[in-house]
């Protein structure tokens, strides 16, 4: 690891955490990873994913043996549980909460109508989602205690990430007063209170994924959401000296044989390393490369804990 531990560290004192990054750069694996770091540290912890459908199928719930995450909170793993945040189910809970009744709020979701405006309004899927989230935050043991003290979302695509993060100040200017500013301005003080919140970009050592992640690290700036740094995933091992390298080169340069694109992999990893480093100061954490397997999860918590050793 090669970043301040106190970084990694601080990512569990978070109320809420939302992993984001391209797609194919490890999102799900990283979150069922930090998931169980924070188990192993007494964390309660809840993983979400967001879906459009209570059956869409769920890579983050593949890490537990699941095909997708339960529509309401439950245990998926010991010490871990695990829900899908669904628009419908945050504009229901939205609709209770005004309405005093959840009758009432399920039989005005039944109407066509309703149903067609909440699905093709701009922003009304990400303030269900958005309320359902607060709706979890909120959530109290009997001690006053948070039921969920740290929840960790794997959040479905950049672009995703930036209209959850932007919505607050984007519709408290249209509507700034009443029960739905109220539920925003409440929701920004989770998400843009550095001390509640944080974003973690996921990122993998490649020409694409890094740019994606500059551009990403700017857009959650914008929105005002506190960013605490870059897991930088699959760090292919370099198993050759610099006198090896310096060797081969001339060799492979001339005949390019069947694997000269893997003996480079390691020097364009650290490159675009380099290149992140050079365009943020935000703490980067450098995660090897592991094989897929039953143990990959294991072996991503063991990793990213050793980023919390000084």
């Amino acid at each position: 690891m090669s970043a301040d531990p106190s970084s990694l560290q601080e990512l569990f004192t978070k109320r809420v955490v939302l992993m984001t990054g391209k797609g194919g750069v490890g999102r799900s694996s990283m979150t069922a990873a930090l998931a169980t770091l924070a188990q192993r540290k007494g964390v309660r912890v809840l993983i979400c994913d967001i879906g459009d459908d209570p059956n869409d199928y769920s890579p983050l719930a593949r890490h537990f043996g699941r095909d997708r995450l339960p529509s309401q909170p439950e245990v998926i793993s010991p010490g871990i549980r695990g829900v899908v945040l669904l628009a419908r189910s945050g504009q229901e809970l939205f609709l209770k909460s005004v309405l005093r009744s959840g009758t009432l709020a399920r039989a005005a979701l039944s109407s066509d109508a309703l149903r067609r405006l909440l699905s093709a309004g701009p922003s009304f899927k990400e303030m269900g989602v958005f309320f359902q989230l607060l709706t979890l935050l909120r959530a109290k043991q009997s001690d006053g205690a948070p039921v969920n003290e740290l929840v960790l979302i794997d959040m479905p695509a950049t672009g995703h990430t930036l209209s959850l993060t932007g919505l607050p100040e984007l519709l408290l200017r249209l509507v700034p007063r009443g029960p739905i500013a109220a539920a925003l301005r409440e929701g920004q003080s989770y998400l843009n209170d550095p001390k509640l919140g944080a974003a973690w970009v996921v990122a993998i050592p490649e020409t694409l994924p890094v740019s994606e992640c500059l551009e990403l690290l700017e857009g959650l700036h914008k929105t005002g959401m506190p960013t605490g740094g870059v897991l930088m995933n699959r760090i292919p091992v370099d198993p050759f000296s610099a006198a090896e390298r310096s060797a081969l080169e001339s060799t492979l340069e001339r005949i390019n044989p069947l694997g000269a694109e893997g003996f480079r992999r390691p020097v364009l990893a650290r490159r675009e390393i380099a290149r992140l480093r050079a365009g943020t100061k935000l703490p980067i954490i450098e995660v090897p490369e592991l094989a897929h397997s039953a143990e990959l999860i294991a072996g991503l918590a063991t990793a990213l804990a050793e980023g919390l050793k000084p």
